[in-house]
């Protein structure tokens, strides 16, 4: 099969076009013909060499596809050979032929093709883990969204917003802000004009938001807190500002409080199979129902992984870079 590899750690020109052997699957995996491949901020860190493969995995980058089941034990699955799916991957998802857990896979919601389907899954599964399960978002609760037009941001705002929760969502200019707004936040903030700080605690009375959704760390974080309504939590999901914060821990004592964080990536397959189940309930009818739309800036073929990996760190984007195998 063709995939593309990461010959050495460095620039997006790394990326090159290669032969492997098919994946040989492992107990409880499908082999998918890949239709389309999602592009996400940990490839990109995987191909800088600072982010290491789980062990067993592929080195090929790549964590979320859509395509065509061609083989496997499906037996009990509720999967058949020739459906189309998409499915959340350990790696190897730059190819065209991946190895899936069948409990990672999930149906294409109705009405969506190859490149949308492949859009969804790391990005669903990462807010729903954190803003949902771990930061238990829920009944009149607020939410902020750091970097608001990115792959997590688009989906972050779509998805609260379509549950009930008012959202903000910051962005680098104004017209990505109106752009966070076109997705459903109640205020984009243009982080390099305004202080979120300063606008949070206006639109919400003083009160502040319940959770945020923070993919940049560093000094955000104490900025974060004082923009946290009492009881709030942040939840870091990235670290694009640094790995290391001055905080204000009194705040977080008086106010009670919570700082919290995880990567989805080295979880293991039960983890991720809940979370799946919890999508395939809660939002992919909302998705079907057109409240929730995929949201694609850019689709690349397989061969040009390198340019589409330029556009990610030129972060112009809104919404979702994928390559497409079709």
């Amino acid at each position: 099969m063709k995939a593309i590899e990461i010959t050495r750690p460095g620039a997006p020109e790394v990326l090159q076009l290669c032969e492997r052997p098919l994946p040989v699957l492992k107990e409880g995996e499908v082999l998918i013909k890949v239709h389309a491949a999602g592009i996400n901020r940990p490839d990109v860190l995987q191909r800088l060499g600072h982010y290491p493969v789980p062990p067993g995995a592929s080195d090929l980058p790549g964590l979320e596809v859509a395509g065509e089941i061609v083989d496997g034990n499906l037996d009990g699955t509720g999967f058949a050979k020739g459906q189309f799916v998409c499915a959340l991957v350990q790696g190897g998802g730059y190819a065209e032929y991946c190895a899936a857990p069948v409990r990672q896979c999930l149906p294409v919601p109705k009405g969506l093709n190859a490149v949308e389907a492949a859009s969804l899954p790391e990005t669903f599964f990462t807010v729903w883990s954190n803003v949902f399960d771990r930061a238990r978002l829920s009944g009149n609760e607020t939410l902020l969204v750091q970097g608001g037009t990115s792959g997590i941001g688009v989906t972050a705002i779509q998805l609260a917003a379509a549950m009930g929760h008012r959202v903000f969502a910051t962005a680098g200019n104004e017209e990505k802000r109106l752009a966070c707004e076109q997705l459903g936040a109640a205020r984009g903030i243009d982080y390099r004009a305004e202080d979120f700080v300063e606008v949070i605690k206006a639109e919400t009375g003083g009160k502040g938001v319940d959770v945020v959704l923070d993919m940049v760390a560093g000094e955000y974080v104490n900025r974060e807190i004082n923009c946290l309504a009492d009881d709030g939590c942040i939840v870091i999901i990235a670290l694009l500002g640094g790995a290391k914060a001055d905080i204000d821990l009194a705040q977080v004592l008086r106010r009670r409080l919570t700082i919290t964080g995880s990567t989805l990536r080295p979880r293991p397959i039960e983890f991720k199979a809940a979370i799946a189940n919890k999508l395939v309930s809660n939002v992919w009818p909302l998705i079907e129902a057109g409240k929730i739309k995929p949201v694609i800036h850019s689709i690349f073929p397989l061969e040009q992984a390198a340019q589409a990996h330029t556009l990610m760190e030129s972060s112009t984007h809104v919404g979702k870079i994928v390559l497409s195998l079709e």
